[in-house]
């Protein structure tokens, strides 16, 4: 079975209604990055981070999944099919898609202040228990956090996704910019053979073995799943 590596980032979760980061009407505009997604963040006001991650769950919890995340599952259907995603929704896993690599943390999750990475203390929100009230404590006794990896913070599955990206017959990239490193730098880890797709709908610079189709992710997704699926 062939192994399609697809990267996405928040352009294939617009179409579901959530608002990117960088964008003109974005997230950082309302919400100064450094305050709410770096570590001196935290440090500084961990009560304002946490109430931040709680609003970002109440509204990724009135989301759905759309057609591109829905067609990336579908996939699975003739692919051995591995998501790396820059997001931190969970809009993959309730499209269907079973093996999703998240880079930047997972929204639903809190951990320990103390280690991020120890599973012992990471816990799993649900729609109905999805606010943390500030002050709560992790199994360790530190504060619990968001799991997420904060700007400046070591990306630890970057070494996973590249590679998962070298062992790949096809990659596929949705709605990022690749402005952001270090998963920006996945695409060079692809084997030179690899077709590359892009769906995005703007020109995205990225080299001439990548076939770019300038539209939005359900729409180049559609187009691109009747071809692959034939």
């Amino acid at each position: 079975m062939k192994k399609i590596v697809v990267l996405t980032g928040a352009g294939i979760s617009v179409e579901s209604g959530l608002k990117t980061f960088r964008d003109a009407d974005g997230l950082w505009e309302e919400y100064p990055v450094a305050k709410v997604a770096t570590h001196e963040g935290w440090l500084n006001d961990p009560t304002l981070v946490t109430y931040f991650y709680n609003m970002l769950r109440k509204k990724c919890w009135n989301v759905k999944p759309n057609q591109a995340h829905k067609l990336v599952a579908a996939l699975e259907q003739q692919y051995d099919v591995t998501v790396v995603t820059q997001n931190v929704d969970n809009l993959h896993e309730q499209a269907g898609s079973t093996k999703v690599i998240h880079l930047h943390g997972e929204l639903m999750k809190v951990c320990s202040s103390r280690d991020v990475d120890d599973p012992r203390y990471q816990q799993t929100l649900t729609p109905d228990n999805c606010e943390v009230e500030p002050g709560t404590l992790a199994g360790d006794g530190s504060l619990l956090r968001p799991f997420i990896v904060f700007f400046g913070e070591a990306v630890p599955n970057i070494g996973i996704a590249a590679d998962k990206v070298q062992e790949a017959d096809i990659l596929i990239i949705i709605g990022t910019s690749l402005n952001v490193y270090p998963a920006a730098g996945l695409l060079h880890y692809a084997r030179p053979s690899v077709p590359i797709y892009l769906i995005d709908p703007n020109p995205i610079s990225a080299g001439e073995r990548v076939k770019q189709f300038l539209k939005g992710a359900s729409e180049g997704m559609q187009e691109l799943y009747g071809k692959l699926m034939k």
